[in-house]
């Protein structure tokens, strides 16, 4: 859409809140381990930690393309727009399966 600022701000906002999802498990993973409850425990809870781990691990990946995109490689727009478009669109796809997985994740997790 030829909005760079936009673009800036949406992806700014992104990786905030990618840090905000990053604290809450941090607070979620403490209060489980101070009561006791690590994947020691019983299976459910090497399930949620080795899932849930694993999507964090995810996660911080799609921070660092992001904060690339959003930072230093935000470069690239001025000189090979096209490029860095497509640079975008790979890692959103990348982000958006993270987020689905994220999805079929916390009711299988923490609803049942």
């Amino acid at each position: 859409m030829n909005d760079f600022g936009k673009f800036r701000l949406y992806l700014g906002v992104t990786i905030l809140l990618s840090f905000v999802f990053l604290v809450v498990k941090y607070f979620e993973y403490s209060h489980h381990l101070h009561e006791g409850e690590g994947p020691w425990h019983n299976t459910y809870y090497a399930i949620y930690f080795t899932i849930t781990g694993l999507h964090g691990l995810h996660i911080i990946g799609g921070i660092i393309v992001n904060a690339y995109l959003w930072g230093p490689g935000a470069k690239m727009w001025h000189t090979a727009k096209e490029r860095f478009t497509n640079r975008i669109e790979i890692a959103g796809l990348y982000w958006h399966f993270v987020d689905l997985v994220w999805i079929f994740l916390f009711p299988v997790l923490y609803l049942l």
